[in-house]
């Protein structure tokens, strides 16, 4: 299959997850859906991966710890931020992070003008929010940009992840292999799940006595966790950097399509103009790779 089409399965998956979980927020408080879709991620990234088969130093869990603490504090604020804006201006807003990240470390014109086109998208977008959204629009816009900045830790933290599969021996002789970026996900997503039980595990309690809840749940970590993150990890190794940059671009036109087809939360107006801009800040900067959303 080629390498856009993948890329274009893996943004459905995941915005399409979204769109399921944001279905259950009338049942479950969206923070605790988060959590719930975080858990459920780790147990089946935990079940397939093994990482007791591999050989970890202290640092390695130090960082897939750090790491998934990260990407779960970015999961449930995006996740509270759709539950009051569209799927599609989230999504754009939230790339606010990963485009900063590339503006601070790069160092060419391209990087400056993402910035600054990121910039007039998002307040574009905002400023259609705010203007249309009611009084719980800020609190959504607060939230997304809490995540924008948790995915740009989540970038800074996955570069120390993502090298894995070495297989030297160490100097007790250790012939298991380090753990590689899947592997270290598994484990930080459980760390991630297990920081944020304590506030968000209570209210997620009716998953317990409802089949159907439990498998959108299931359902839910398997479109937006295990399936982008496996298939991005095919592309990566298929296409150029140049080449996922523009694959990368795709996302937020997905969001937003998925948010049309599913949600009926139809751009249009300001918010195009936005999301134009936000696609245009993308294709600038990430040059380099820049991980998908948890």
């Amino acid at each position: 299959m080629p390498a856009p089409v993948l890329f274009l399965v893996s943004g459905l998956a995941q915005y399409g997850g979204a769109a399921v979980a944001v279905s259950l927020f009338a049942v479950i408080a969206s923070p605790s859906v988060a959590w719930l879709r975080i858990a459920a991620s780790a147990v089946l990234l935990v079940a397939w991966r093994r990482p007791w088969r591999m050989r970890w130093t202290r640092a390695d869990l130090l960082a897939s710890a750090a790491f998934g603490v990260v990407l779960a504090g970015m999961n449930v604020a995006f996740y509270v931020a759709i539950d009051v804006l569209p799927l599609g201006t989230a999504v754009a807003i939230e790339f606010l992070g990963p485009v900063a990240v590339a503006a601070v470390t790069g160092r060419t014109w391209r990087e400056r003008v993402g910035i600054v086109a990121a910039a007039a998208g998002v307040v574009a977008l905002a400023g259609v929010e705010l203007r249309t959204g009611g009084p719980d629009s800020l609190r959504g816009l607060v939230a997304i940009g809490i995540a924008a900045a948790c995915w740009a830790g989540y970038i800074l933290l996955g570069r120390r992840i993502a090298v894995g599969g070495r297989t030297d021996p160490g100097a007790a002789g250790d012939p298991r292999p380090r753990p590689d970026g899947i592997t270290s996900l598994a484990v930080g997503m459980t760390a991630g799940a297990l920081v944020f039980a304590p506030f968000l595990a209570a209210p997620a309690a009716p998953v317990l006595t409802d089949g159907w809840l439990a498998l959108a749940v299931v359902g839910i970590a398997v479109l937006s966790s295990v399936v982008p993150y496996t298939l991005e990890q095919v592309v990566l190794r298929r296409v150029t950097a140049a080449t996922f940059a523009v694959l990368l671009a795709m996302l937020p036109a997905t969001a937003a399509v998925v948010g049309a087809v599913a949600l009926r939360q139809l751009p249009h107006g300001w918010e195009v103009v936005g999301l134009a801009c936000v696609t245009a800040a993308i294709v600038l900067t990430a040059t380099r790779r820049t991980p998908a959303p948890g």
